[in-house]
């Protein structure tokens, strides 16, 4: 009996199973997401198996009141001391925004990661990731970017005018269509495009800096 003869591609042979496996985690990789990522709590004992439950919830009813969607947890109350320098001409907030504020109801470390559905834990965050209070050592947060601060500092690209690889604009992009700067600015929680540190974009040479600052 002859040998059925293995399916062929426009390109040629048709791969291996072993080689689509291998090419279907590499697309996993490079597109991410939140199941694996740094902010996937589902091996935690506390988390019920559920790496989405810390942050949200499926039902609107429960959710705490704010401008995310469906969210699970506990606020922050913490007053925070702020950024400030000579050289900048923003001025710094209380972290309002939905942006940043639902950042730091973990990332501060007033509130345990355990805090959500409604109880109370007792399992805060630790290490680097722990940022704390004070906010001087880390990049400001809390202002407002927009073509008039660049207008202000030369240092600074227009975000309305700036664009990034999608065709977006800074502001759009990056500063939620309001020149918003926040945690989620630059940071991509879901790790919905899989780069390094939960980036929105590479930072390879410094990329994701440059998109901003006209260095």
């Amino acid at each position: 009996m002859r040998p059925v003869a293995q399916r062929r591609t426009r390109w040629g042979a048709a791969p291996s199973v072993s080689a689509l496996l291998i090419c279907l985690a590499a697309c996993l990789r490079a597109h991410g997401g939140i199941v694996g990522s740094a902010h996937d709590f589902s091996s935690k004992p506390w988390s019920r198996g559920e790496p989405c439950a810390a942050c949200h919830t499926p039902h609107e009813g429960n959710a705490a009141a704010s401008r995310a969607p469906i969210w699970n947890r506990a606020f922050s109350t913490a007053s925070y001391v702020l950024y400030s320098s000579s050289t900048m001409e923003a001025t710094p907030s209380q972290p309002a925004h939905y942006g940043s504020r639902l950042c730091l109801s973990c990332h501060d470390g007033t509130v345990a990661l355990d805090s959500f559905g409604g109880e109370r834990g007792s399992s805060y965050i630790s290490g680097r990731a722990r940022v704390g209070t004070d906010l001087r050592a880390m990049h400001p947060i809390g202002i407002i970017y927009d073509a008039a601060l660049a207008a202000a500092d030369p240092r600074l690209h227009n975000p309305d005018a700036r664009t990034m690889a999608s065709g977006e604009s800074v502001t759009k992009a990056l500063l939620y269509g309001t020149g918003n700067l926040e945690c989620g600015s630059c940071h991509d929680v879901h790790n919905e495009r899989g780069f390094p540190k939960l980036l929105r974009t590479s930072n390879e040479r410094s990329a994701l800096c440059l998109t901003c600052h006209n260095m």
